[in-house]
């Protein structure tokens, strides 16, 4: 397998491209803007998988109308610290930046917040979402069901999707810890990222038809729960809480993600956001927070590694350093975002694998 060349590209070239194709597609500006800000950010955190990889599906389903254009975004407020948002099946990334507003002020008011987001599309990078959050002062956690990619663990067919978490937390020098990880043992758009650049995978992340492990992006029919049970009942809870208590499909009966690119996807996500104020001080909160992470890289690493790092550092690191420098986008993908194509059908009507 050859693999793909890689341009660099400033980040605010990549953000117009990204916006541009996305309102050729049909996408009003203010929703593709948010959206190409999403990505942005997860092509430069190294997130590939959530980033400029996904806009010609993302063009494809829009022009098609799998998206709605102009979605009636609603905040049902359910309780002191709970509320849901109803988000009409809109761009994924632009109804969940609407939530988190939602979320944030509930927060703001009652100290805690737990809002859940009903009927949207495929939302991104969680990080995004969370870190914006603990930029604010607040503890925040977010999860999202996906379509049934995964193998559950002791099984030969596929039943939950990657179902991601995401945390954050703010820290005494205004710069969150924040990760975020798939309950798989990668994301499915590590694959998609790795196909578009013709690289091969490691062998413990999927298997193909006949239940084997595979190196071959292309061969992928299955994906691996972390840690075997242990994933397996994370991507359980994150279905239970982003999709079954919003009263919406779960399991195998969440909408597939290029099956059918004319219909809505319905697909759920959860906030927690909780303000430190309301259990200790806020300054000796970010300032333990601080001490954990120069704790950790004060221990001594293990041999074949130079420091420890605290969960996410080098997402933060590949950040700063591809904002500055210009971030690596595999050579096809520019070049489609520099055409006058709008999306290249190859998408709709194909299975969980878009295969």
């Amino acid at each position: 397998m050859h693999e793909t060349d890689i341009t660099v590209v400033q980040p605010e070239r990549l953000h117009d491209l990204i916006k541009n194709k996305l309102m050729k597609a049909g996408l009003p500006e203010v929703h593709a803007e948010e959206t190409a800000r999403h990505l942005v950010f997860a092509d430069a955190s190294g997130i590939h998988s959530h980033g400029a990889v996904r806009v010609d599906y993302y063009a494809e389903r829009i022009a098609k109308g799998g998206t709605t254009l102009d979605p009636k975004i609603t905040f049902e407020k359910t309780g002191p610290s709970t509320g849901i948002v109803h988000g009409d099946n809109g761009m994924g990334q632009y109804v969940c930046d609407q939530a988190l507003n939602y979320a944030l002020e509930m927060v703001e008011e009652s100290g805690l917040a737990f809002v859940g987001v009903s009927r949207t599309g495929h939302s991104g990078a969680l990080s995004y979402y969370v870190k914006k959050a603990a930029e604010k002062g607040y503890v925040a956690l977010s999860m999202c069901q996906s379509d049934p990619m995964v193998v559950p663990f002791g099984g030969s067919e596929n039943y939950f999707g990657t179902n991601p978490i995401a945390f954050a937390v703010p820290s005494e020098d205004d710069t969150p810890v924040v990760f975020d990880m798939a309950t798989t043992v990668q994301a499915w758009g590590k694959i998609l990222d790795a196909r578009s650049k013709q690289k091969e995978i490691p062998s413990t992340w999927a298997v193909d038809k006949e239940g084997n492990p595979t190196t071959d992006p292309n061969a992928v029919q299955g994906l691996l729960p972390i840690a075997g049970p242990k994933g397996y009942g994370l991507m359980m809870m994150v279905d239970v809480l982003a999709g079954s208590l919003l009263g919406l499909p779960f399991g195998k009966s969440v909408s597939s993600m290029y099956d059918d690119l004319t219909a809505k996807r319905n697909l759920g996500q959860m906030y927690l956001l909780i303000d430190p104020a309301r259990f200790t001080d806020p300054k000796e909160f970010t300032k333990n927070i601080s001490k954990m992470v120069k704790e950790l890289h004060e221990i001594k690493p293990a041999q074949g590694f130079d420091q420890v790092y605290y969960p996410g550092e080098l997402g933060k690191i590949i950040h700063d350093k591809y904002m500055a420098e210009g971030i690596p986008v595999a050579t096809p993908i520019l070049e489609y975002l520099e055409s006058d194509t709008v999306h290249f059908d190859q998408y709709g009507g194909k299975g969980a694998f878009a295969k």
